[in-house]
């Protein structure tokens, strides 16, 4: 299994650490030993194994982004994209327009 060494930062929670990495909360308390999930602190160093990162609820398009890029990222399809945000041509965005991911 591949990990990650991540930094805790104010205000995050093993539930958000475990979202975002594609992983649960389970999984990072067995492989840091941890007795109380709701206890852990800003600069703590813990291991995270590493999944498939889950697709934030909106992104923020950047310069050379394409929604194959975007989509490929998060596993989800440029048709979802397209869909959730009413998009007709999928070669038309632009930096700094805001996508809807979920």
């Amino acid at each position: 299994m591949e990990t990650v060494i991540y930094t805790v930062l104010p205000g995050n929670t093993l539930w958000g650490i475990a979202n975002f990495f594609g992983t649960s909360v389970e999984e990072i308390a067995a492989i840091n030993n941890l007795s109380d999930v709701e206890l852990i602190y800003p600069g703590q160093e813990i291991k995270v194994p590493v999944g498939k990162p889950m697709a934030p609820r909106y992104y923020v398009v950047r310069p050379e982004d394409t929604l194959y890029a975007i989509a490929s990222r998060y596993g989800i399809t440029v048709g979802d994209i397209q869909k959730m945000n009413k998009l007709g041509n999928p070669n038309l965005i632009f930096p700094g327009q805001i996508l809807k991911l979920r």
